[in-house]
């Protein structure tokens, strides 16, 4: 039994399919199916069954691929550990981002953390979901993953970094622009410009609106919140977004940004599969976009 033929076993059982692991792996479907062959007969247990649409693991082939993937995972971050040590300040670390995350939350954070490594690289993964990155930590291919905050995950620990406050975004023109705050009653029947319902803040934002007994409706449903701030600039709708640091608009230009205190603070900050597992250098790159997102939050 090597240690290969518990990562292909693992790549496996996630994929359901040994072609598709095959594909991944440059490898042929032959050589897939001698590594779980391999274990199989270590084990003395089938460890796989063959389904219409793939394999599936038995019941002892679940016993051992919760054992094999903790411990990979376990495994390749203290290899990537040493390596940093070896290497001396050197290595990478591996962010999962959503769409507009960087440009919001990490781009003074970047720039800090380059002068004080600029021997480590960054590598950044745009996610759609943050499922998807749940998916990617678990895997072990993602050290970081900048989130909303929400319910708990299994194997995965989330640390809220901010709660930002809600913003309704209105061109300067819009009656409600001269404002102090917005009632969410006062958007009642309104039309606005949503973020995707599966989206987690897009849920968070419904979910508010529900229990404050609001009817909100949308003819218009973008990905990312700037997309959302656009279209409200060019007079297309009303958009209900976080104040996300440096969100700031100026007295000439076509775009208000007015509170709606009433609506709860959507969390946003970190989630890791451990925080005292997590490598010297991915804390440190988490501790930087938390300082500098904490000292550039809209005043």
């Amino acid at each position: 039994m090597t240690l290969d033929d518990l990562r292909v076993f693992v790549a496996v059982c996630r994929a359901g399919n040994l072609s598709a692991v095959a594909r991944e792996l440059g490898r042929t479907q032959s050589a897939v199916s001698q590594h779980v062959k391999r274990l199989e007969r270590e084990t003395a247990v089938t460890l796989l069954e063959r389904r219409p649409r793939g394999v599936a693991p038995t019941e002892a082939g679940r016993i051992l691929y919760e054992a094999a993937a903790d411990g990979i995972t376990g495994l390749d971050q203290a290899l990537r550990r040493l390596g940093d040590l070896a290497r001396g300040e050197g290595g990478s670390v591996r962010i999962g981002t959503g769409g507009v995350t960087v440009r919001h939350f990490m781009a003074e954070a970047i720039a800090a953390f380059r002068r004080r490594h600029p021997a480590v690289s960054l590598e950044f993964r745009t996610e759609t979901s943050s499922r998807r990155c749940f998916d990617a930590l678990l895997a072990g291919t993602l050290d970081l993953a900048w989130i909303t905050i929400g319910a708990p995950v299994p194997g995965i620990e989330q640390r809220p970094v901010v709660d930002l406050p809600w913003v309704l975004a209105v061109r300067a023109d819009d009656p409600l622009a001269a404002r102090p705050a917005i009632d969410p009653a006062d958007l009642t029947d309104a039309r606005l410009v949503r973020l995707p319902p599966n989206s987690l803040s897009g849920a968070r934002l419904d979910a508010a609106f529900t229990d404050l007994g609001v009817r909100v409706g949308s003819d218009t449903s973008v990905a990312d919140w700037d997309t959302a701030l656009l279209l409200a600039e060019l007079g297309l709708g009303h958009a209900v977004v976080p104040a996300v640091p440096g969100l700031r608009t100026t007295p000439d230009g076509p775009l208000r940004l007015v509170p709606v205190p009433a609506l709860p603070p959507l969390p946003v900050g970190w989630a890791v599969r451990r925080w005292d597992a997590l490598a010297p250098l991915a804390r440190a790159f988490a501790d930087t976009v938390g300082e500098q997102t904490l000292s550039h939050l809209p005043g």
